[in-house]
Order: structure tokens, then sequence, then C-alpha cells
């Protein structure tokens, strides 16, 4: 054989063992596929941009309590429960530190702030192109100069793990979609810590890629699933025709190219349909975690400069009494955007037969079948009332007094901004038609009557003896005369009545 067949030969037994080694790595790769173990190795997720991964923090919230304790004369004649004491010379100093497939992110500190609505904090990670996992950790601590401590947002473990696919979009592992607190929020106290110091926090956060059309939906998804073309903004399309845009639907993970009935499904049970968590998905909703929506109309200053204003310190005791149970709390308070609260003109004393008037013209706006009013429940602070400091004068609407809980302040065992929110969480429980209600009754609204003594194991804000300073309702846990609000709350009372 002369050298040039030799060298021929040489070549084509190179060229079919390349070939050969190929077909086995394709093969190996898809079964790896196949199974389960990994995504494929060679193929780019997305040729029209350099994959990056952002997460973003939305919203940090302590849980914990700084409050004193309380001790009531003359009521201590028999002992009260005791509330929780921490003694604390000031508020956490909140730092974050995110970590992206290895790559460490640390944000500047937060001093002495329980609460955190704009951090202004976002990680970003060039991540490979081919791989289509991206592992996540986020981090919440508190600085102290005897040594950094980790806050509690996730369960067994303090810090939390992630997992997120270029593919699709979307993550899973400690936090995912249909989990209690909700997709893109981790709550401490869903390790069962809800009374106990533990550095309890919830966080609010995002995690997406850059992506061509901007229309937030990757590139794999709409080539491969839904057949949209990834150089074109879909975003607000509804080729399903079921009143919602695919990148709602994508969210989700509901099928854009199958009409669904959103309007009759409510997978949470939270009686607001995937229709309307579609419409407050700007104000953070969740189709698979229950929401409560809340209207508050405040009345403007009188002219003598009185003021009847719910105390900024009273919603944060209020976000924190439903947020930690995974109820999470949405105020519309004037604040948002599209907001649909407003100022009632000033009035020295209101009425019965006006609380009605007020109901119709600033939140139904004389339409009985505006769609808020299947949303939202509807909470009045004005000033004076001719009755008790706060009533309910219908299934989805009640109001408090200013005038009167600002007299109710005065007494040194009260606290005003918890004298505010207790009343304010006692009225929304009449629109989840809390039956029945022990120590609720003209038997049970003094230290000086029997039935004050008869119910103090219901330890609610619902109870007479324990409003005012209780920013809670009971989670049943005593053992006798007890019921558990959290549990029995009707979250669809408030729709069953269009008065």
């Amino acid at each position: 054989m002369n050298s040039v067949k030799k060298n021929f030969v040489k070549r084509a037994i190179l060229i079919l063992f390349i070939i050969a080694s190929l077909v086995i790595t394709v093969s190996v790769a898809a079964i790896k596929v196949s199974n389960g173990y990994e995504a494929s190795s060679f193929e780019d997720f997305d040729p029209l941009v350099d994959i990056e991964v952002t997460v973003e923090i939305q919203k940090i919230r302590s849980f914990d309590k700084y409050e004193k304790q309380l001790n009531i004369l003359p009521y201590n004649l028999a002992p009260l429960p005791k509330r929780e004491y921490i003694d604390t010379e000031s508020d956490p100093d909140f730092y974050l530190k995110v970590i992206i497939n290895n790559e460490e992110f640390t944000s500047d500190i937060w001093q002495d702030t329980k609460y955190i609505y704009s951090p202004d904090f976002s990680a970003t990670q060039n991540v490979p192109d081919d791989q289509e996992f991206v592992d996540i950790t986020i981090q919440l601590w508190d600085w102290n100069e005897d040594g950094d401590v980790l806050c509690d947002i996730g369960k067994e473990e303090y810090d939390v793990d992630i997992t997120y696919s270029i593919k699709t979009g979307h993550w899973t592992g400690e936090d995912q979609l249909n989990d209690p607190s909700g997709y893109g929020r981790l709550n401490g106290c869903d390790d069962g810590s809800i009374y106990m110091r533990d550095r309890d926090c919830e966080l609010w956060f995002d995690i997406y890629q850059n992506d061509y059309d901007n229309d937030g939906i990757p590139y794999w998804m709409e080539l491969n699933v839904y057949e949209t073309d990834p150089e074109i903004d879909n975003s607000g399309e509804d080729n399903d025709n079921d009143d919602v845009p695919i990148e709602w639907e994508w969210k989700w993970e509901y099928n854009p190219l199958v009409a669904e009935d959103h309007k009759n499904l409510d997978p949470d049970e939270d009686s607001i349909d995937n229709y309307e968590e579609y419409l407050t998905s700007q104000w953070g909703s969740d189709p698979f975690r229950k929401d409560l929506f809340t209207e508050l109309d405040q009345m403007e200053e009188s002219p003598q400069g009185e003021i009847s204003l719910l105390p900024e310190d009273s919603k944060e005791l209020l976000y924190t009494a439903y947020d930690r149970q995974n109820l999470v709390y949405h105020l519309d308070d004037g604040s948002w955007e599209e907001s649909g609260s407003e100022m009632i003109s000033f009035d020295e004393l209101t009425r019965w037969n006006e609380l009605d008037n007020i109901y119709q013209k600033y939140f139904i706006n004389g339409d009985q079948y505006y769609w808020r009013r299947g949303v939202f429940h509807y909470g009045v602070v004005i000033y004076h009332f001719d009755g008790p400091p706060g009533c309910a004068f219908g299934s989805n609407r009640f109001q408090i007094s200013s005038k009167s809980l600002d007299e109710k302040a005065q007494n040194p065992f009260f606290e005003r901004d918890e004298a505010y929110a207790s009343c304010y969480m006692h009225e929304t429980g009449h629109t989840f038609d809390f039956r029945p209600i022990p120590g609720h009754n003209r038997f049970s609204d003094s230290p000086f009557k029997i039935g004050w003594w008869l119910t103090r194991s219901y330890k609610s804000c619902m109870n007479y003896g324990y409003m005012y300073y209780t920013v809670d309702y009971s989670d049943g846990s005593r053992l006798i005369r007890d019921y558990d609000d959290w549990s029995r709350m009707d979250l669809a009372y408030f729709e069953n009545s269009w008065d």
C-alpha cells in the first residue's frame, strides 16, 4: 500500500472515530435529558442575547414584635395572658446576600428599620447560555457589632436555595409556584415560629433574564411551546380569548393557547377569581396564595385641624398580622398607582344613615356591579360616629372613628397605633362572618362583667376584652372556649350580599 493510500485510510478512520464520538456524546446527553438528570449541554437557549439572570429584591419586612409588656389596672384582678416582651434599643440593620452560580452579591446596610419598601437592590450575573439551570441563594442578615445574624426567611433553613430555568423563566426549590407563602415571596413564619422571637421576616423578590423582545417570556418557550416570534413583543396578546393576556398565563403556568374559564377559577379559594387576580396583579396578587384587598377611605382635616387618618404604624401592624399567616394584606390607602382610595369631605358627626351614602359615593360609585366590589373590602375612617368607635354596616363595609379612638388612646394602658389597628382588624373580621364570637356582647365589654372573665381564653381582637391592644385573631390554641379564627374565616362572605 503506497503512502497516499495509507494517509487516506488514516484520515477516513479518524473521521469515522470523530463521528462515532459525537454520536455517543449526543446519545448520552439525550439519555440524561430523558431521565431528567440534566439539560442538554450543547444547546444555546437564546441565540438572540447573551443571557444574564437578575434577582431583584422588592420588599423586606420584619415580623418580630418590638413592644412593651402590658399590665392593665384594675384589670389585673386575674392574670392576663402575657404578651411578648422584647427588650431592644433599635430596629434591625438589614443587608442582603444573593449568590448566583457561586458569585456573591452583597447589598448596603439599611440601618435601624423594620420595613424596606424600596430597597433598590438587584444582582445580575452572566450565565452559560447552554446550561438550563441557575443556582441561586438568598440570605437576609441583621448587622451586629458582636457578629451578624442570619434572619429567618425560609422554612427549616434560614436562607433560601432556588433553581432557576432559563428555558422556562420559572424557578423551583425553597420558593416555587403554589407554595403557601406565594411565588416570589418568602415568609420566615412558615416554620411555625409565628409567635416566637425568631427574627422572622418576609421578603418579596423576582427573578428574570434579559429577553430580546422584552415581553418577559424566554426565547425557548416562545419558539418551542407557544410558537410565537421571540423577536416580537407579545405582551397583551390573548390568542385563546379567555380575557387574560399571554404574559400572565405564562407567569402562572397556564396555557395561553387553550381558553380557560378564569372568571370561575379560584385555585387558592380566597374568593378572588383568576380574572380578578389578573386585574390586581399590578398590586402583587397571587392566584395560588390567599390575598386580602381592602380599600381605605379617610376623612379630610377639619377646620380646627382634627385629622381622621389611619396611622402609618397601624397599617404596619395590620400587614404583619395578616402576612405572617400567609393571608397577604393589600391596603389601598391612596398611595397606589391607579388607586381607588379617596378623601371624604369632613363631617363633624356622621350618622348611621350617612354611612351608606359614603359607601355608595366613594366606594362603588353608584354601580352595584363595580368590579372592585367583588375584590376589595371597604373600611372607612371618619371623624365621629353617633355610636361605638367602630361598626360594620354591611357584609362588606365598616367604619372606625378617629375621635373615639384618640380618646381611647388617652388611656395610659393603650397605645394609639395599636388601638387603631385593633379596631380596624376587629371590624374587618365581621366581613369574614366570624360566628360565634366569645366576648362580643354587652355582658363582656368591661372587666366588671362576668363575660369578660369567662372568655379570656379567646385571645382575639374580636373579643371586647382584647380589643384596642391586640392586633390579631385567635389561633385556637387554648384548651377551652377558644376558636381558630384563621381557619374558620369565610373569605367569600363579603360577596354574599350586594347590599
